[in-house]
């Protein structure tokens, strides 16, 4: 992926030296949720952002109101992770901005906070265990950037465009937000069954993942981006962190009613729609009869 020299963005919080050491649990929105209970529901959650339905339900109350332990800065400029992160949240920043101008709307770009351990959050307390992730109530995208040496060791998706990939569904995430699809996913969530509410959340994060094909797509028109192997580098991310591939590797059995984010073959199939047509119409998962 060519990314030195573009623009970096100033949306980026550095909170690695406010020393919040790792947790056992997951704290929010005042509930504490201990990995060992939820197991591979959060396994999936853990691996791209939480579940907006059965995690985060924060959008219109609930939420712990928190600032930072200490004031925000800007990373280190030879930080090269965190000057790649900030390079990727500037594309994404410019490809948004244009495409809501064109729909007559006006994008507010989010901030991406980095972090180690924990860290305090208008969602809870975010800690490294949860992956990246999206919070509605502050309009911020978190990340311990050790996550991405559990993508690649671990979960077996190396490379640059993959840990990209990670940033821009994240956006996409606060993108639903700015679209009100948060708001009116969190309105029908009452009234829906565990298994129905875990079907809507699959629609959420499947048209992230369009969103995120939508960024790569006008980001390489631009900019020309994408080298060899780049886009099979995200399309791999995509099909490992599936929820049928995560249950499979987590507990050797696969329970569909369980999925939060999507089979391996819908989060490529929806990321791939994306980056194709780069039509944002078309990431309409909630209108889909087929995912």
């Amino acid at each position: 992926m060519r990314w030195d020299g573009n623009r970096q963005s100033d949306n980026v919080e550095d909170r690695r030296d406010e020393g919040g050491g790792p947790g056992g649990g997951i704290a929010l929105g005042g509930r504490g949720v201990g990995l060992g209970t939820v197991a591979v529901a959060v396994l999936a959650g853990w691996i791209f952002g939480i579940n907006p339905l059965t995690m985060l339900g924060l959008l219109s109350g609930g939420a712990e109101t928190a600032a930072p332990t200490a004031p925000a800065h800007a990373p280190p400029a030879n930080d090269r992770e965190a000057a790649f992160v900030s390079t990727v949240l500037a594309d994404t920043e410019d490809v948004w901005t244009e495409l809501f101008q064109q729909s007559g709307g006006s994008y507010q770009r989010p901030r991406l906070v980095l972090f180690r351990g924990s860290t305090r959050t208008a969602c809870g307390l975010g800690q490294t265990a949860m992956g990246p992730f999206y919070c509605p109530g502050d309009q911020k995208v978190y990340i311990d950037l050790s996550f991405y040496d559990t993508l690649k060791r671990q979960l077996g998706a190396p490379g640059d465009f993959a840990q990209a990939y990670v940033i821009a569904h994240e956006v996409g995430h606060h993108v639903q937000n700015l679209m009100g699809v948060h708001e009116q996913v969190e309105q029908r969530r009452g009234r829906l069954s565990e298994a129905q509410a875990n079907a809507l959340s699959v629609r959420v994060e499947l048209q992230a993942d369009c969103f995120a094909g939508v960024w790569g797509h006008h980001a390489n028109q631009a900019r020309q981006i994408l080298e060899s192997g780049d886009v099979e580098e995200a399309l791999n991310a995509a099909s490992r962190i599936g929820d049928d591939a995560l249950q499979r590797q987590a507990r050797g059995e696969v329970m569909p009613e369980s999925f939060t984010h999507g089979t391996s073959a819908q989060r490529v199939a929806w990321f791939r729609r994306g980056l194709e047509s780069g039509r944002v119409k078309d990431c309409d998962t909630f209108q889909a009869r087929q995912l």
